[in-house]
């Protein structure tokens, strides 16, 4: 993230607050304590994936999602999720996050082991939901663990995957005549635009742009705003 001491003021004002107030910052990164680079890869998921199992007449709905954020991944859940089923147990883990739900199910027989099957297959940003409609004959506490992280684990083994990097978030603000060499660097480092604010007066005409990219790419295309632009545009990694 940025350094505490920087102040947030628009172009030319800015870019000199902020070499001034980043340099602790960036001998840090250079140091190996900050740099984005370091980051490893991680495994996900390619697209959603679902399966059916059915042990005992119940059946088990497993479906499974690559995810960003906590939020996404509620929103995946919520959505997929049946109310006239006998219960929608769930977890997902995205980096350091992770939830799980039993939905009804006895404690830690159903949610827990959903994620320790995510956990198992080596899985980030994934959020798993496994619907049960019930057949009839119970299954008991150890039952229910191997059919709930059994559902999940069959559904994750036959998903495709792919390596990801993780993702940083990046702040800058550009002066509306700098948006012609901006844009295409944003394009050729592969950022994604969260959001594009258009400022009009107070001496700050221009548009604050908040774009996502690969920890990989985020120096370079720091280095590449500050080059093209004299230094006018200084991008920034977001709290």
């Amino acid at each position: 993230m940025a350094p505490a001491d920087a102040e947030f003021i628009p172009y030319g004002p800015y870019c000199a607050v902020m070499r001034a107030a980043s340099a602790r910052w960036m001998a840090a990164r250079a140091g190996g304590q900050e740099s984005v680079a370091a980051t490893s890869a991680f495994v996900t998921l390619a697209a959603p994936h679902s399966s059916v199992t059915e042990v005992k007449k119940s059946k088990f709905c497993a479906h499974a999602w690559p995810c960003s954020s906590s939020e996404e991944a509620m929103h995946l859940i919520g959505g997929q999720s049946d109310a006239s089923a006998s219960h929608n147990c769930w977890a997902y883990k995205v980096g350091q996050e992770y939830r799980s739900s039993d939905d009804g199910e006895p404690g830690g027989t159903a949610g827990r082991p959903i994620l320790s099957a995510i956990e198992g297959e080596g899985l980030d940003g994934v959020a798993v939901l496994v619907i049960r409609y019930y057949g009839g004959i119970k299954l008991g506490a150890g039952g229910l663990v191997r059919a709930y992280g059994g559902a999940a684990r069959d559904c994750l083994r036959s998903a495709p995957t792919q390596h990801k990097l993780p993702r940083v978030e990046l702040r800058m603000q550009v002066p509306f005549e700098l948006l012609g060499p901006v844009y295409p660097l944003l394009e050729q480092h592969v950022a994604q635009k969260l959001a594009e604010t258009y400022k009009d007066g107070d001496g700050s005409d221009g548009v604050e742009l908040v774009v996502s990219v690969e920890v990989d790419r985020a120096d370079a295309l720091i280095a590449a705003l500050a080059d093209a632009t004299s230094g006018r545009v200084c991008a920034v990694m977001n709290p």
